[in-house]
């Protein structure tokens, strides 16, 4: 029997530790998306600029030789739903960090209303709520396929199977909101603009809004 492997750092430090602009743009995207810390950003960081790396050397070589690779580099990508455009290496280096932090298992779980917020999603997961194929899952950080996206649940176990289990009513009330909100922006990023001297729009031209406008 040899030696333990010796544990690898999974990520890469920014270059520049102290930098305002930085800090502001990470305790953003922790408290969005509930992260426990800046090291579980920095992985999902260096992660996405792995995969752009790769992009970025597949595009020097030719057509003949990157097939192969390209092809199974956006296969992956497409398979975890972090490439959801077009499937092409150009696509790859547009890639941004909410890409693929809207794959987490913590996210999935706050998404398909399991949970009321993101750092309750987190909660779900640690405390072994949340189940894949029937399976336990505790690790919020994992990313989740398309095709596993649609078997997350709660564990045969848990009292959250209980509809009225106070959790799964804030649950409940949180997506409802959620899909509200969404429903609003996407009807105000359609509603046109009304030009100077003219009528203004009403309801009844532009249909049935999604949801309440002063929620």
């Amino acid at each position: 029997m040899g030696d333990p492997r010796k544990q690898k750092k999974k990520y890469i430090a920014p270059k520049k530790p102290f930098d305002s602009d930085r800090f502001e743009q990470e305790l953003q995207m922790i408290g969005v998306y509930g992260l426990r810390n800046k090291k579980e950003l920095w992985k999902h960081r260096t992660e996405l600029s792995n995969y752009r790396r790769q992009a970025r050397n597949l595009l020097a070589l030719p057509v003949s030789e990157r097939e192969q690779h390209e092809r199974e580099l956006v296969d992956k990508l497409t398979r975890l739903g972090i490439l959801t455009t077009e499937p092409t290496l150009d696509h790859v280096l547009d890639l941004t960090m909410e890409n693929l932090l809207e794959r987490r298992l913590q996210t999935i779980v706050f998404r398909k209303g399991l949970a009321a917020s993101m750092h309750h999603a987190r909660q779900l997961v640690t405390h072994g709520h949340i189940a894949l194929d029937a399976a336990r899952i505790n690790t919020p950080q994992r990313l989740i396929t398309v095709g596993e996206e649609a078997r997350i649940q709660y564990t045969t176990k848990s009292s959250l199977n209980d509809a009225s289990h106070p959790a799964r009513i804030a649950a409940s009330t949180a997506a409802t909101r959620v899909s509200a909100e969404s429903l609003e922006r996407a009807d105000d990023f359609e509603r046109p603009e009304r030009p100077e001297g003219t009528e203004p729009v009403t309801n009844e031209d532009i249909g049935p809004v999604g949801g309440d406008v002063n929620e």
